[in-house]
């Protein structure tokens, strides 16, 4: 499934064959593959999904079931599908208004419709050069990474890699589609507060984001660079939440949380988590949190339960006031944004033109050896990268 051009590089245009960081000629795009992670749209799907999202991992359906209660208390919907089919929608329109022909195609990581059947009907309506759009914002091993092998993975099961060219946008962390919902949610929630009489130094802003096992987060982004504690992914969410601060004007403390650990005891997962922060705000004089999702561009169930669940009545527990604040989701910006993304792989766009809110950016066009590397079960193919 190599083109020939570049070794390491899988399915690759002409144009990210070299292997550079950034890819400065333009490229005819037959179509866009928005990639998104996938979930159960109802109770029979919970486990059988659970069982995808687990696979390889040999994990019993008894444990699966603990994690199972969090769809099944949304009647076993994840709304992530249709925030999908939503945003799919918006892209269409935006490259409608834009007068750009680029069809938008939708497939899942984990549950249908999935990449394969997105691959599948490019190749069957003539498309040849796609550009995918992954649903995820930063750099680790589930966010990028994955969804690179994802690609690889389709492209073996449909047997189209000899083919199809499939190039993928930058993470986009830090471009200003991305982050102006964040700006826009965190000013009226501190707006709202001030409103109520919350002084600043009794308010805690709390960007919260996924997190991860601690040897990924050390192997995201390139690894011929040392980002600190908790690699790049950590590096470029703290990026963002000092940019979101700067943009409202605001000297209210805030700090970076984590959410949705799913590891065993043993196995170190970046920290702090959500909770135990809140529970000790209290006695910090605090009265009031701003939950921000930081790290989710929709509401899925990791917002929906983990933040909107069970974070808020940790808060409540506490007697705290929170106000948890919007994702991206279909916003103007975000939509806009996505489109802008595409656009600079189509046109080539000089990567000195190309926007970017934090010293990480732009992010690579095509990602760097061994970067994202999941410590338990090493490099797979990947497209849209640099091999390993």
């Amino acid at each position: 499934m190599t083109n020939g051009e570049a070794p390491g590089i899988l399915a690759a245009t002409p144009a990210a064959a070299s292997g550079a960081e950034h890819v400065e000629q333009p490229v005819a795009y037959d179509a866009i593959v928005l990639a998104g992670f996938g979930g159960p749209e109802g109770q029979d799907d919970v486990i059988p999904f659970l069982r995808n999202v687990t696979r390889g991992r040999g994990i019993p359906d008894e444990r699966l079931e603990e994690v199972a209660h969090h769809y099944r208390h949304f009647g076993g919907v994840s709304p992530i599908n249709q925030q999908n089919r939503e945003l799919k929608a918006a892209l269409e329109a935006e490259l409608a208004e834009r007068g750009i022909d680029l069809p938008v195609l939708w497939g899942n990581r984990n549950w249908s419709p999935y990449l394969a059947e997105a691959l599948q009907e490019a190749h069957e309506r003539g498309y040849r050069t796609l550009i995918g759009l992954a649903t995820s914002a930063y750099s680790s091993f589930s966010s990028c990474r994955q969804y690179r092998e994802d690609f690889a993975i389709a492209l073996e099961q449909t047997g189209l890699g000899d083919e199809l060219r499939i190039d993928k946008v930058r993470q986009f962390f830090d471009h200003p589609g991305f982050v102006t919902p964040f700006v826009e949610g965190v000013r009226d929630a501190l707006a709202d507060l001030v409103e109520r009489g919350f002084a600043d130094d009794e308010i805690r802003v709390l960007f919260a984001t996924h997190s991860i096992p601690t040897d990924d987060a050390l192997r995201s982004g390139d690894r011929t660079v040392d980002y600190g504690p908790g690699g790049a992914y950590a590096a470029q969410h703290l990026a963002v939440g000092e940019v979101v601060m700067r943009e409202v004007g605001s000297h209210v403390a805030w700090e970076l949380v984590y959410q949705s650990r799913s590891g065993p005891p043993t196995q170190p997962w970046l920290e702090p988590d959500v909770n135990d922060v809140i529970e000790g705000l209290p006695a910090q004089g605090v009265k009031a949190v701003v939950i921000v999702p930081l790290g989710f561009v929709s509401d899925h169930m990791e917002v929906l339960w983990d933040l909107d669940t069970e974070a808020t009545e940790t808060a409540e527990e506490h007697g705290l006031v929170a106000i948890r604040t919007p994702t991206p989701g279909t916003h103007p910006a975000y939509v806009a944004g996505l489109v802008d993304l595409v656009l600079e792989r189509v046109n080539g766009t000089a990567t000195a033109e190309r926007p970017a809110l934090t010293p990480y950016g732009p992010w690579f066009d095509v990602c760097r050896p061994g970067c994202c590397e999941n410590v338990r079960a090493g490099f797979k193919p990947a497209i849209a990268g640099v091999a390993p």
